[in-house]
């Protein structure tokens, strides 16, 4: 799309009506039971998705996308960035994972995304002086390989590289102000856009007296004043900030592509499948719609939706929700109706297919178990390796009863272990069973078969010395 300030979105017609092209997803693999890289490429064809988001550049995933003519943005992971600081390694990057499928039947790169968000605090300022660097080393390595024209390096950045209290104040956070004015000027130089993640989510996740309903796309009841520009939703305002802060830097018209945007469905008495439903619903009638925002009206926004699958390996230090952002469960299968033609019709996306299972067996506390004063114990034990953050505050899961917490526990060990013999003992309290003991509100899931692309490590289930150890090391994370 260049440079321009008008965001084009051409419409694809289809059996799933018209379907925005700029509209992405988010592809993470951070998976105990990934889905086969084929079956994914295959589950946003039949779903008319035209754009997907790495977040790196695993070499399954790039040729199961070769030849479907998806638009890639291909990642390198943060961990990596001070590698790319020296130009014969970004060289050889760009070559294997770049220009390699760069042929007639190839991978549509688009993008390469150096980092994800490598400026969060959480970081301590770890990437501050390796980013721009190797953003500069992979675009002239791109350059340099004959595909700079069509393939532009970008860096991901959180919203909060950026603020102001009304958005028409927004400016660049003055500890970094500098290396993003160079940052933002390189990326004009070179006709990439800038890449930011907007989460409203997150806006009531971290402050109690957020007004709820400012989230969403259909509130009204609580608007934001700024100087006479009325901002009805946390969106439009989060990202007008960002375009008053690069109009601060002289680059007002720079693109701007939305990288990561959704709403977590468990893990948070906030994260529900009816809230995502509600603000998905208003985020694709927006886009359908051609509003833009205040500051760029009547544009559409390029955004990718985070994320497509759910990922039950993920670090949970920024909150339970981390392993619920999928608008699709762990098994491709959608947890809700949307339309993503924007037209709200009551409509589901197309599941992933061929799925296999492992076999219907659960695992569940013994009712029979005479060693009760282990239960905790295992239970931690189990929880240390298996996803088992439905069980919190404000979760699916969350009104359990004391065996109910066991069970679910068990059994998420259990199929994480991919139901290996010996995975459902813990020290003798647990038990198999093919009656499924799902409640209504709570599923207790069956895994997905592993293809050749899986790997995992069997954990030993029956060292009492480790189980303390883990119970100890759960305590820590928790």
């Amino acid at each position: 799309m260049g440079t321009l300030q008008v965001f084009k979105l051409t419409l694809i017609l289809g059996c799933f009506g018209s379907i925005a092209e700029g509209l992405g997803v988010n592809w993470g693999t951070i998976a105990s039971h990934p889905l086969p890289p084929k079956t994914v490429v295959q589950l946003l064809k039949d779903n008319g998705i035209k754009k997907v988001k790495l977040f790196d550049a695993d070499s399954n995933s790039m040729s199961a996308l070769a030849g479907s003519n998806v638009e890639v943005m291909v990642a390198i992971p943060n961990n990596m960035l001070s590698m790319m600081t020296d130009y014969d390694t970004a060289k050889k990057w760009v070559n294997r994972n770049v220009t390699s499928y760069n042929f007639d039947g190839g991978v549509n790169v688009k993008y390469v995304a150096v980092g994800n968000e490598p400026f969060l605090s959480s970081y301590n300022g770890s990437f501050l002086n390796v980013t721009l660097p190797a953003l500069e080393n992979i675009q002239k390595a791109l350059n340099e390989a004959g595909v700079g024209s069509s393939v532009k390096a970008t860096v991901p950045l959180n919203a909060d590289v950026y603020n102001g209290d009304l958005p028409s104040a927004g400016r660049f956070v003055t500890d970094i102000a500098d290396l993003m004015t160079q940052i933002v000027t390189f990326l004009n130089q070179s006709g990439s856009p800038f890449v930011v993640n907007i989460y409203p989510f997150l806006s009531l996740y971290d402050d109690a007296n957020f007004p709820f309903d400012y989230a969403f796309f259909d509130g009204g009841s609580n608007t934001v004043n700024d100087n006479g520009i009325v901002y009805t939703n946390v969106f439009d305002a989060n990202f007008d900030t960002l375009v008053s802060a690069l109009k601060a830097v002289n680059l007002g018209s720079m693109e701007i592509i939305v990288g990561e945007v959704g709403w977590p469905t468990d893990g948070n008495i906030n994260a529900k499948a009816a809230y995502a439903q509600r603000f998905y619903n208003g985020l694709m009638k927006k886009l359908a719609s051609n509003t833009g925002t205040p500051l760029r009206p009547n544009q559409y926004i390029e955004m990718y939706l985070f994320g497509l699958i759910d990922e039950d390996s993920k670090s949970v230090q920024p909150g339970n929700f981390e392993r619920h952002w999928g608008i699709l469960k762990y098994d491709g299968q959608p947890k809700f109706n949307m339309d993503l033609t924007g037209q709200g019709r009551d409509v589901t996306l197309v599941p992933a297919k061929g799925v296999q299972y492992q076999s219907k067996t659960w695992c569940i506390l013994d009712p029979k178990a005479q060693n009760q004063t282990a239960i905790g114990n295992n239970i931690n034990y189990a929880c240390t390796f298996a996803d088992c953050t439905s069980l919190g505050y404000g979760s699916t899961c969350n009104g359990l009863d004391s065996s109910g917490n066991a069970s679910y526990a068990f059994n998420a060990y259990f199929q994480d272990q991919s139901q290996v013999d010996g995975s459902c003992d813990f020290q003798g309290l647990a038990t198999e069973t093919a009656q499924d003991p799902s409640t209504a509100g709570c599923n207790f899931t069956i895994q997905i078969l592993l293809d050749s692309f899986g790997y995992r490590v069997l954990v030993p289930v029956k060292a009492v010395l480790f189980h303390v150890f883990v119970s100890v090391f759960f305590e820590m994370l928790w």
